[in-house]
């Protein structure tokens, strides 16, 4: 078990995970970075090439804000050990139609409480279209 001296404060990962979203909302890519270690990686969607350095990370968010999404938290903040895990909606106009992608996102923090490993999990299969009012 890791030694908890050196664990991140888990109300810095938490308060993280709040800034991630609000950054996200106001399409601010250089506050989502920032959240992020100078060598951290984003996998997003799992299995897809990693973004590595806070450069090609501000890179990826910027294209990824260009629809201009919204997020939204479904429930809480969960934390274990140097992880921060939560399940969220990307809410979406596409082609048209509204969409809800359902998600789930791993932080992994270092001892500064700097994001080292984003994952993001979703698939097709969480992809969901809206009835247009």
């Amino acid at each position: 078990m890791s030694d908890p001296k050196t664990m991140p404060d888990p109300e810095r990962m938490e308060a993280a995970v709040h800034e991630y979203v609000s950054a996200f909302d106001a399409g601010d890519a250089g506050r989502i970075a920032n959240l992020f270690a100078q060598d951290a990686t984003v996998e997003d969607p799992i299995g897809t090439p990693k973004h590595v350095g806070k450069a090609a990370i501000e890179g990826f968010y910027r294209e990824s804000m260009k629809t201009g999404p919204k997020l939204s938290l479904e429930g809480p903040v969960r934390l274990a050990q140097d992880y921060a895990v939560f399940a969220f909606s990307v809410n979406l106009t596409l082609e048209g139609s509204d969409m809800r992608i359902d998600v789930i996102d791993t932080f992994r923090f270092n001892e500064e409480a700097e994001v080292v490993e984003m994952r993001a999990y979703w698939g097709p299969a969480n992809m969901h279209g809206f009835e247009q009012e």
